[in-house]
């Protein structure tokens, strides 16, 4: 039988040129990320992981599972342009699928939690934010909590409007994975969704 509640957990992480110098640390913080949550008995036992890159477009690199079924992640590799908007997109429609299907399955779900990877330099600033508005729409009860990750040089201003829950930008020094644990526990403290 399935454990009764389940967190959704999306790392959203930016692979257009820009990121190109900072691509090798993104694989390596989604690798650790996955490790340290099917390392952690309360995050491995209710979240599941999904895994979107984004450039021009927008793609589910590892569709949701729970972590200890992670072994292995893809690396992403920088391409095009920095498409926000793509991104919110997919995420919002892949968040709708995903929840669906676990309530079918009988799970009570967590609003889920999203974690964006990003230099904060989106090359559609003007449309990027009508995605993110229907993305985090409190009227639709599945809009996630967004945990935004400034990585490189980042625009903090920008890093600071992704996240709507939390914003690490300037020196912090967190590790996704750290993050994504400590974060996952808290929502999933109260034991209801």
């Amino acid at each position: 039988m399935p454990s009764p509640y389940v967190l959704p957990c999306y790392v959203v992480c930016d692979s257009s040129v820009s990121m190109t110098e900072h691509i090798d640390a993104v694989n390596g913080g989604v690798r650790e990320l996955c490790r340290t949550a099917g390392a952690d008995p309360v995050v491995a036992d209710r979240a599941q992981i999904c895994v979107i890159g984004f450039s021009y477009s927008a793609t589910v690199v590892l569709p949701l599972r729970r972590p200890r079924e992670i072994t292995e992640v893809g690396g992403l590799t920088p391409a095009g342009a920095t498409n926000f908007g793509a991104a919110f997109t997919l995420l919002r429609d892949t968040i709708e699928r995903d929840t669906a299907a676990l309530a079918a399955q009988e799970y009570r779900v967590h609003r889920p939690a999203v974690f964006f990877l990003s230099d904060g330099q989106p090359t559609d600033p003007v449309t990027w934010p009508a995605a993110h508005a229907a993305l985090t729409d409190p009227s639709w009860p599945a809009h996630p909590n967004m945990i935004a990750f400034a990585v490189g040089d980042a625009d903090p201003a920008t890093i600071g409007r992704v996240g709507t829950f939390r914003s690490f930008v300037g020196r912090e020094a967190v590790s996704p994975g750290a993050a994504l644990c400590g974060i996952a526990r808290s929502l999933l403290a109260g034991s209801e969704p």
